[in-house]
């Protein structure tokens, strides 16, 4: 039986993690390097007062304030009610299906969006397309190392889907801000503000499209921007991440979103609240790269004062559920253990 691979002492990071060095103490250097002034109340609040600028510079300009990408899980439903019950502010809720929705998590959509007097639109991808390149990621790395080592190839292609269908939407709607319910981890509070720029964003979409329109070739498009939308008639929203300048509580946003009868699912992994097709790309990931997909995130919550370490520590050691997995195989069309 194999080892399990040397940890952090202070955070949740495996040896086995690319460019990984321990000191003496057995410290990594991304604890070693890390800068606590991006998590202190100063910064916390110079971006706040930011978003509170936008909502004022912004409010009423478009058809909607705000375009939510919304995907039923514990941080986006927060975030949502953020946005509606704290700033008052017009939003259109998206949740972008990619087949592995839970069941409970569709409950909690549609409760929710009610309760909070929210529009919403689920946009549901042809399955065939995505079918096809989820498939072809369980048993190809399509993308950068370095992209790899925040997500799976799996997940990297399902956000980069949710990402640009949704911008694309927030550009033909003219809405001036796109919001994500992204935790601290997954976006420090020095990007949780960004104005897209249509050069990048064109050089960005292209790392993602092209490797996905080799497997499933133009059937991919209507999810991605066209020439036209960078000719320069449309406005370009800015991307918004509260939660990494509002406070993260885990405890606290339960508590929050159950008074919509918000309820957390039953078949999800440790570290989802919504995608039941979490549980595969995370085991597939462990055995190609040899860590779990979410352990750069949760260091990143340990560093930051979010999360304590022996409860991140048992959220990466969690068994696979094996039931939810065989069933995302079986619906992917994947025989046996052909993932390595």
């Amino acid at each position: 039986m194999m080892s399990k691979p040397k940890i952090c002492n202070r955070c949740a990071l495996p040896a086995t993690f690319p460019g990984i060095l321990f000191d003496g103490s057995g410290v990594c250097n991304f604890c070693l390097e890390y800068k606590e002034t991006t998590s202190k109340p100063a910064k916390k609040a110079e971006y706040r007062q930011k978003f509170e600028t936008l909502i004022k510079e912004y409010r009423g300009t478009g058809a909607y304030d705000a375009l939510m990408c919304y995907s039923g899980g514990k941080d986006s439903t927060h975030t949502l009610s953020i946005l509606t019950e704290k700033y008052g502010i017009s939003v259109l809720a998206v949740t972008v299906d990619n087949g592995f929705v839970s069941e409970q998590a569709y409950k909690n959509i549609r409760t929710v969006v009610e309760n909070l007097a929210v529009d919403h639109i689920f946009l549901k991808p042809r399955f065939d397309v995505l079918s096809r390149i989820f498939r072809h990621c369980a048993t190809h790395d399509i993308y950068s190392r370095k992209s790899l080592e925040r997500a799976s190839s799996i997940c990297t292609s399902c956000m980069a889907i949710v990402k640009y269908s949704t911008l694309r939407l927030a550009l033909e709607k003219d809405i001036p801000m796109i919001v994500y319910g992204w935790s601290p981890g997954q976006s420090p509070v020095t990007s949780s503000i960004i104005k897209n720029n249509p050069r990048i964003v064109k050089m960005m979409q292209k790392s993602l499209y092209d490797p996905m329109n080799r497997i499933a070739g133009s059937d991919i498009e209507p999810y991605f921007l066209e020439d036209k939308h960078f000719a320069g008639a449309y406005r370009f929203p800015y991307y918004v991440h509260p939660l990494a300048f509002l406070g993260y509580d885990e405890e606290a946003i339960y508590k929050n979103i159950s008074r919509f009868g918000w309820k957390p699912p039953g078949d999800t992994d440790a570290n989802s609240t919504n995608c039941l097709l979490n549980s595969f790309a995370n085991m597939v990931h462990k055995r190609r790269l040899g860590f779990h997909a979410y352990a750069y995130e949760l260091s990143n919550l340990i560093r930051g004062g979010y999360l304590e370490r022996h409860v991140a520590l048992a959220r990466l050691d969690r068994p696979d559920n094996l039931e939810i997995i065989s069933m995302v195989k079986a619906k992917l069309g994947i025989r046996g253990d052909s993932t390595d």
